[in-house]
């Protein structure tokens, strides 16, 4: 295990389409929404972990955050969990990150990983992830990697991809965020076209000079002294400058801009589950189609249903392709195809 590599785990969303069981106080990453026993965010961990010095593996949230993530990974110090004082999108927060790991370790190397996603094959994950790392070792390399396609999807951003590059890592033409069905088609015949799976492996240095180059304002806000990161001073200065930072993602900041970008196929398994959608489509269904999370079901004529329960005994009659989630304040019964308008039904309950 190579002592320069780092991990920078993204939990501060509220991910809020996992409505009424994911919540602004307890969401989507700190639950076990597939009902393995642990949570999203226990899994990514245990998952880079087996890349990556545990101990140099750190989590990035909101300040509401830390006494959650401190109880479901009691492997970690209090310093491995990275605040931000405020919401600021992924390129000020990765900026906060890699400013604080490179005054630790100048050679070091990054990945930043969602704490929500399901990956499968993680043999797969940790050669990719390896190939990335070496890469991002020897050469000034901004790398993502990307899924291949199995179908038009609207809600992903692609990566195209030169096609004449026949190297591990291709070097990356441009990005398109979310397109219509019409240009996903088109896409996926081309054949050089990836979704972005938000996964990053950079060197430390690398990123920063990016910052410096393509997001200078913001580069220089945290910049102004860097013996304050890793010192009893740094809680202080971030408080008082991230809230300032430009609020951006880091595609939009860096990664459309940057003339060394390359992404790597990946061979693993990968879903985001933006949706409830995605965890019936993600877990095994019944001989009626139903997928059944902590839950005792009676499905009578029945099917295409996602039933999930607080251990409670359920009983259908004449129900198909429904979403019901009950939480101990919250019971959300919605037609499979109305998964999208989660975040309505939330703002409706606020008026």
């Amino acid at each position: 295990m190579n002592k320069h590599y780092y991990g920078i785990i993204m939990a501060g969303g509220i991910g809020s389409r996992f409505w009424p069981e994911s919540t602004a106080e307890h969401p989507k990453q700190f639950l076990d929404l597939l009902g393995t026993g642990k949570s999203f965010l226990q899994q990514t961990f245990e998952r880079l972990r087996k890349i990556i010095p545990a101990d140099q593996i750190y989590i990035l949230t909101n300040e509401k955050y830390r006494d959650i993530i401190l109880e479901q990974l009691s492997e970690i110090s209090e310093n491995q969990v990275i605040m931000e004082p405020v919401m600021r999108n992924t390129a000020p927060a990765i900026l906060y990150a890699a400013k604080k790991i490179h005054q630790k370790d100048p050679e070091a190397v990054m990945l930043v990983a969602p704490s929500d996603h399901y990956i499968a094959n993680e043999e797969k994950f940790e050669e990719n992830i390896n190939t990335a790392f070496t890469a991002a070792q020897q050469d000034n390399k901004l790398i993502t990697l990307g899924i291949v396609p199995n179908q038009p999807h609207t809600g992903y951003g692609y990566i195209q991809y030169d096609k004449s590059d026949t190297n591990d890592l291709k070097k990356v033409i441009k990005f398109t965020e979310k397109p219509d069905r019409q240009t996903a088609l088109q896409f996926l015949s081309e054949g050089n076209y990836l979704w972005n799976a938000g996964i990053f492996v950079w060197s430390a240095q690398s990123i920063l000079e990016a910052f410096q180059k393509y997001l200078p304002q913001m580069y220089q806000k945290l910049s102004t002294n860097d013996d304050i990161y890793n010192s009893y001073l740094e809680k202080d200065f971030i408080k008082k400058n991230f809230p300032e930072l430009q609020n951006i993602s880091i595609d939009y900041g860096i990664l459309e801009k940057a003339d060394n970008v390359y992404v790597l196929p990946a061979e693993f398994v990968w879903n985001d589950l933006g949706a409830w959608n995605a965890i019936y489509e993600q877990l095994k269904q019944d001989d009626g189609e139903n997928v059944v999370i902590n839950s005792e079901v009676l499905a009578d004529e029945s099917f295409g249903n996602l039933i999930k329960t607080n251990d409670k005994k359920v009983v259908v009659k004449g129900l198909n392709d429904y979403i019901i989630v009950d939480t101990n304040k919250v019971l959300m019964i919605i037609p499979r195809k109305d998964d999208q308008k989660v975040k309505e039904y939330i703002e409706k309950f606020k008026k």
